[in-house]
């Protein structure tokens, strides 16, 4: 199967990127988060409270491979395997167990990515890439000064709070990304190179926002209602509420 030179050039990228030092995560901590990602298929606890009607039924421990944090290896766990079925009160015990807000946001940045990568390549009938390495360098640990709660569970950058000395995340800033700022882009905006990773690498897999909108042309070898129906139906199978 031909594979679009963008798409695996994004996809790439992004992967390449999790070995990077972030915002809140060292190289060697996101690297370890994408490992527990694909771990986290394999975990019993997690295949044992996907049958209950609700997680909190089955107690345990998860299948972990301890190089994390406790709070952030039940956390990627749940979002990998249950992310249905995630609450309010469900993040904020994790915020009580030692994640910060910004940490959380990045870490499902990086579950997102991996979990993207790899079901892609699974349906192309290619082996999955191996992790990167992780590369040295500390978190830069910068929380844009404009974000602010309201929205959602965690606080969020609007296009309007955006400051000069945030990165180019939206179209209202010149640059060659063309985000409006919905809430679906809102949801990673606390962690600005985390939100750019995911969303650089989704767009091309998916559409911009401009393209999404434009009914009179097609962009990709499905149509629009052809890939509108997949997400609908994957939406559901993963009871993505949005």
């Amino acid at each position: 199967m031909r594979i679009r030179a963008d798409l695996r050039a994004a996809q790439e990228h992004a992967w390449d990127g999790i070995g990077q030092a972030g915002s809140w995560w060292s190289g060697a901590e996101r690297v370890a988060i994408a490992s527990e990602t694909r771990h986290a298929v394999r975990c019993e606890l997690c295949a044992a409270r996907r049958e209950t009607l609700s997680p909190a039924m089955v107690a345990g421990d998860h299948s972990s491979l301890g190089t994390l944090p406790a709070a952030a290896v039940e956390a990627i766990h749940r979002i990998r395997s249950d992310s249905g079925r995630l609450s309010g009160q469900w993040y904020h015990q994790a915020l009580d167990g030692g994640l910060s807000e910004e940490q959380y946001v990045e870490l499902v940045a990086i579950v997102a990515v991996v979990v993207a990568v790899d079901t892609f390549r699974t349906a192309v009938g290619v082996s999955p890439l191996d992790l990167p390495h992780p590369h040295d360098g500390a978190p830069t640990r910068i929380r844009p000064r404009g974000a602010r709660h309201g929205i959602a569970w965690m606080a969020t950058l609007a296009p309007e709070d955006r400051t000069a000395e945030d990165p180019d995340l939206y179209r209202e800033h010149p640059g060659p990304r063309e985000r409006y700022g919905a809430n679906i882009h809102l949801a990673l905006s606390l962690v600005p190179c985390a939100m750019m990773q995911w969303w650089d690498m989704f767009e091309c897999m998916y559409l911009t926002s401009p393209t999404m909108r434009d009914f009179g042309h097609e962009y990709r070898a499905v149509t629009h209602a052809q890939m509108e129906m997949l997400a609908a139906r994957v939406a559901a199978l993963n009871r993505c509420h949005y």
